[in-house]
């Protein structure tokens, strides 16, 4: 191992349900001892903390434990810790740590992210909704014309695509129908009936193109992976994952009048740090809080050409578990419910490591990219089994 490369050493994962009793803390510590249990480190050996966006107080369900909430809990003598917002999306934790090892700040890391989206929404007097009685900020550009989704949002762009490049909602149904199939290998998983195309075409819109089954759902769970530094690697017992690549962009941090999604900067940037290329990666994780943004994420690291998307999954075949391109295989955000970015870096290395169960893919798999985001913030992460 090379003292100069951070490694994820360890993952875990709380139960995923929807309006869980059990309380986010505890949700996030479930997953830390599994993570713990898995890579043989004891909570005294860890001394960093990272997640995003850290503790929100306004909106609690979407992000109700900090880094400082974990450190007090399970009294971790933290030599380095972030959570906040201002990071290129979800899986930027991961990032934020990988560079914290590397400079020596830290040399066993605690990554997370916690959502209780759906538990809140059952107890509104300790997860109130946000409220506002003003509009100011980034919504003043959108809300007014009620685009107050993030479907609405990322339906603008999916519309260029369907007017521009011919996209047609049956090659989009691919990204859902093949997560569903995914999700009903996966015990873990929110969801797991298989969906059809009728199903599929059948569904409400809710804007389009983006029908009921192209987003994903609330759920309440916690995902943990612990990065590593290269020098502490011997202090673990599983297979280490080397964080070969990694990159991220903000475009404005804001949705209104960003020409291209900021997976189409990311892609690209990631290969400009490794000498591995697109057809060394035998399984993607690509975010999919809504179906269009793995179709981008496909475009932006060159797996085709930008506007080809629809072409490259029509028929399922390429993203199929035993496809080309093995494609969310844990069920993505859709099928196996909105674990807000992290449950891509954890089936990546899953699935690098071999555990996958029913839902490995075949082979020995070595190479796998797990991203987030891909709206005006996105984050792209090459793993290797070296």
């Amino acid at each position: 191992m090379s003292v100069n490369e951070a490694y994820i050493t360890g993952i875990g994962q709380s139960q995923i349900g929807v309006k869980l009793d059990r309380h986010p803390l505890l949700l996030t510590v479930d997953a830390v001892k599994e993570a713990l249990a898995e890579s043989g480190l004891t909570i005294g050996q860890i001394d960093g903390v990272s997640t995003y966006p850290g503790r929100v107080p306004q909106m609690l369900g979407f992000s109700p434990v900090g880094a400082d909430d974990l450190i007090d809990a399970l009294g971790i003598k933290a030599k380095w810790y972030a959570g906040g917002g201002e990071i290129t999306s979800q899986l930027g934790a991961i990032v934020a740590a990988a560079t914290a090892v590397k400079a020596g700040l830290a040399r066993h890391v605690i990554c997370f992210r916690t959502v209780y989206e759906a538990g809140a929404t059952a107890k509104p007097d300790e997860y109130p909704m946000m409220r506002r009685d003003r509009v100011d900020g980034g919504s003043q550009w959108t809300a007014p014309f009620n685009a107050i989704s993030a479907a609405n949002w990322v339906a603008q762009y999916a519309m260029r695509h369907v007017k521009k490049y011919g996209l047609t909602r049956e090659q989009l149904a691919q990204i859902a129908l093949t997560d569903r199939a995914h999700a009903a290998l996966n015990p873990r998983a929110l969801v797991r009936e298989p969906l059809t195309m009728d199903e599929y075409m059948s569904a409400r819109l809710v804007s389009t193109p983006l029908c009921l089954f192209d987003c994903d759902r609330y759920s309440d769970a916690s995902t943990v992976i612990i990065v590593s530094a290269g020098d502490a690697v011997d202090e673990v017992k599983c297979t280490p994952v080397r964080i070969a690549a990694m990159a991220g962009s903000v475009d404005r941090h804001s949705w209104d009048q960003a020409e291209w999604m900021a997976s189409y900067q990311t892609g690209p940037d990631l290969w400009k740090q490794t000498d591995y290329t697109a057809k060394d990666v035998d399984t993607v994780q690509l975010y999919d809080g809504f179906s269009f943004l793995a179709l981008t994420w496909l475009e932006a690291l060159g797996f085709c050409d930008i506007g080809e998307g629809g072409q490259f999954i029509e028929g399922g075949h390429r993203i199929a578990l035993d496809g080309e391109l093995p494609f969310n295989t844990f069920g993505g955000q859709i099928g196996a419910g909105r674990l807000h970015g992290f449950g891509f870096a954890h089936e990546a290395v899953t699935q690098l490591r071999g555990l996958g169960g029913d839902r490995q893919i075949k082979g020995d798999p070595k190479v796998a990219i797990a991203t987030s985001g891909g709206g005006p913030l996105a984050t792209a992460l090459l793993l290797a089994r070296d």
